[in-house]
């Protein structure tokens, strides 16, 4: 019976719809998290009777057909990178973007990863980095004797040195965008890494045009929606729910048939 097969398309993909919405609920707390959706598309449909299609010769083609769907796929799973909320941490080193863009930090491999979660800090060589320890690109080193360091919203990095009146300037922050965000590859820890899909970096100086500004001493928050999600979840479990009935009811049918043979 194509009904068992088509109904645990369904549960499959309820299943998935739950793992990505608990995945979103998880992450409600983490630094510039971007939530995800599930998306799904139907799959083959089998022809019972063709349309546009006379039943005999010279009669009217046929103005509907019958063509029964075979049940539901998972298409994609998209990052959604809207804007979080920025919240005040009122840490010298803690940097949010609001607007469009990426910072870009150098992982240990050498490779070039994009991150937005700005929770920076000074390693031992004054070089401003990740928690994980990854490197700016460009480099900010922040001199030993700097007293106070500033970041203006054009990514201008200055640090008050003791003995000195005017700020010193330096380094400048450069942020990427892409044509297609949802194309980055999340690689975990709050990174993505640039793909086909996403496009090549544009690289340029915050506040200039298409490009995001910098808030110094604020983080951005996930843009999870916990109420969106939850009521989400609650559409996921009563659709795995009404799946599972179809496969009962086609099991109670398949019996039905089956005593009836006997």
């Amino acid at each position: 019976m194509r009904a068992l097969a088509i109904a645990a398309t369904g549960m499959n993909a309820q299943q998935l719809n739950v793992e990505v919405i608990a995945n979103n609920i998880s992450n409600v707390n983490t630094t510039a998290f971007k939530s995800a959706r599930a998306e799904f598309t139907d799959l083959l449909y089998q022809v019972e009777r063709a349309q546009a299609v006379p039943n005999q010769t010279g009669a009217s083609p046929v103005p509907e057909g019958a063509m029964l769907g075979l049940g539901v796929r998972a298409a994609a799973i998209r990052n959604l990178h809207r804007q979080g909320t920025l919240t005040s941490t009122s840490n010298q080193f803690d940097l949010a973007l609001n607007g469009r863009g990426w910072f870009q930090v150098d992982s240990p491999n050498g490779e070039t990863v994009y991150t937005r979660a700005g929770a920076f800090n000074k390693n031992a060589n004054g070089q401003l980095v990740t928690l994980d320890g990854y490197t700016l690109n460009p480099p900010i080193i922040i001199p030993e004797d700097a007293i106070d360091v500033t970041v203006n919203e054009s990514g201008e990095v200055f640090a008050k040195i003791a003995g000195q009146v005017e700020p010193q300037n330096i380094g400048q922050l450069m942020i990427a965008n892409f044509a297609n965000d949802a194309g980055l590859e999340p690689l975990g820890g709050n990174y993505y890494r640039e793909t086909l899909a996403s496009g090549v970096p544009n690289v340029g100086a915050p506040a200039d045009p298409g490009f995001g500004r910098v808030h110094q001493g604020y983080l951005e928050a996930s843009n999870v929606d916990a109420i969106k999600e939850i009521t989400n979840l609650i559409t996921a479990q009563r659709a795995f729910e009404m799946n599972s009935k179809v496969i009962q009811a086609a099991d109670d049918m398949a019996g039905t048939v089956s005593k009836g043979i006997r």
